[in-house]
């Protein structure tokens, strides 16, 4: 019978052993270094930290024959100074990249207005400013990109309407310190975002306090009902700062957030809201505007936006114009309204086989989700006694998750009804220098139902 032979690390071929260990992650790896010289030797293996370092940090092979050491000393340097974001930073810097690399196609002007990464020291005084703690993904993500310059347009998106504009700025994080919010109602609160127009800004909670989770990021909204100023509702945008801007950035690197005049407008399309009559396709996309909504009273304020298009292959003796417009209109309580009216914001377009066109229009609603659907009518050009329907796919509207503050000093106790009248809006978009709107700082519910009470258009 043959002697058993004992098998020693040193004797073991090099490429099984890196194929084993590169299934381990750097933890494993750097404890595999302190149990022989043989495996510590192959555990610094270039290959093995090029990997970790492609997939902790996003780094290329650019990037460290720039740095001029190894892929193991490249991930040790990183880990130093980014160590503490691990599981945050690839998701947030792979964000960022898409962002600017769509950006750079789509709205260059955008790409020069973000500031270059804050350091953990400035963080960290920030943090002894403040006297509380940021959350480590908004810190990760501040590491990377110091928020935004204060320009227009806002990075967070922009919306417009014939008398109102908005364009939130993502705030460098020594300005939204300097916005941190001690009073009541608001205590505690960071905000991340800031709109010149409006003064609207989003914010997250960086404690739980008085109805709000912690780190969730809101649109604050004053009860208009309540004699306390403290008495604010919320319009939740995000859980944690990461789904908040992650989610952000999905919309827009893939289209779901339309770019108008360089700027990145905050409409949402439901793929199959889109209907077609004959030659003629009509898709809708909408919106919800917190700053001209409330939750006490009920007022919830949408923006749509139609596109109307012909086919290319059309024949030109289809061409037609738009004479009116039918809506059914459909709110959450069941109450149904119908309104119909000559055009569409005060225009009759002409319709030939290629030809789109687009424009805005807005609603309110006392209920927090509706639907609306209709058709178009159209007159041939050829023969004006041609007569025929284009229908307007069903779009629903429902605002964002809100909530009460814990107390509520004084309950709302008047009921406030959706009214419609034919009163246009132009559908104009503002080129976002803002010469054209005035200061909205401090708006009120009360104050814009005597201002501008918005119709269904």
């Amino acid at each position: 019978m043959a002697a058993s032979t004992e098998l020693r690390m040193d004797q073991l071929p090099s490429d099984p052993l890196l194929h084993v260990l590169s299934f381990l992650g750097f933890r494993d790896l750097i404890h595999c270094s302190f149990v022989s010289r043989r495996l510590n030797e192959l555990s610094k293996h270039n290959p093995l930290w090029r990997t970790l370092c492609s997939k902790h940090w996003l780094l290329s092979d650019a990037d460290r024959l720039q740095s001029g050491v190894s892929w193991y000393c490249l991930f040790k340097q990183y880990y130093r100074d980014l160590g503490r974001y691990m599981q945050y930073y690839p998701v947030l810097k792979r964000a960022w990249e898409q962002l600017k690399s769509f950006l750079q196609q789509t709205c260059p002007r955008m790409i020069a207005s973000l500031k270059e990464g804050a350091t953990e020291v400035e963080l960290n005084d920030i943090e002894a400013q403040i006297g509380c703690r940021l959350p480590d993904d908004y810190r990760c993500s501040y590491r990377i990109h110091n928020g935004q310059k204060l320009v227009i347009p806002g990075l967070m998106g922009s919306m417009s309407l014939s008398n109102h504009y908005r364009s939130e700025v993502l705030l460098d994080v020594e300005t939204a310190a300097g916005g941190f919010q001690q009073r009541k109602g608001m205590r505690r609160c960071l905000p991340l975002t800031f709109c010149f127009h409006t003064g609207l800004s989003q914010y997250m909670a960086l404690e739980p306090a008085e109805g709000r989770r912690m780190f969730e990021s809101f649109y604050p909204c004053p009860d208009q009902t309540a004699q306390d100023p403290s008495a604010i509702d919320m319009f939740i945008t995000g859980s944690c700062f990461l789904e908040w801007f992650t989610t952000y950035v999905h919309n827009v690197v893939t289209g779901e957030y339309p770019i108008i005049r360089d700027q990145i407008f905050r409409y949402v399309h439901d793929k199959g809201c889109v209907a077609t009559t004959g030659d003629i396709t009509v898709s809708v996309s909408t919106s919800f505007l917190p700053e001209l909504s409330s939750v006490h009273p009920p007022h919830f304020f949408f923006t749509y936006r139609i596109r109307i298009e012909m086919s290319s292959g059309a024949s030109p003796e289809a061409a037609c114009q738009l004479d009116s417009r039918y809506w059914k209109i459909t709110t959450s309580d069941g109450n149904v309204e119908e309104v119909q009216g000559p055009g569409v914001v005060g225009e009759f377009p002409v319709m030939t086989p290629g030809k789109v066109h687009e424009y805005a229009s807005c609603t309110t609603f006392s209920t927090p989700s509706e639907y609306m659907e209709g058709h178009y009518t159209f007159h041939r050009l050829a023969n004006k006694e041609e007569v025929f329907h284009v229908a307007i796919p069903r779009f629903h509207m429902v605002c964002p998750p809100f909530r009460e503050p814990v107390v509520r000093t004084q309950k709302a106790s008047t009921s406030y009804t959706t009214r419609f009248d034919d009163h246009d809006d132009d559908g104009e978009y503002c080129d976002g220098d803002g010469d054209d709107f005035g200061d909205l700082r401090g708006i009120n519910m009360a104050a814009l139902e005597g201002a501008w009470c918005p119709r269904h258009i």
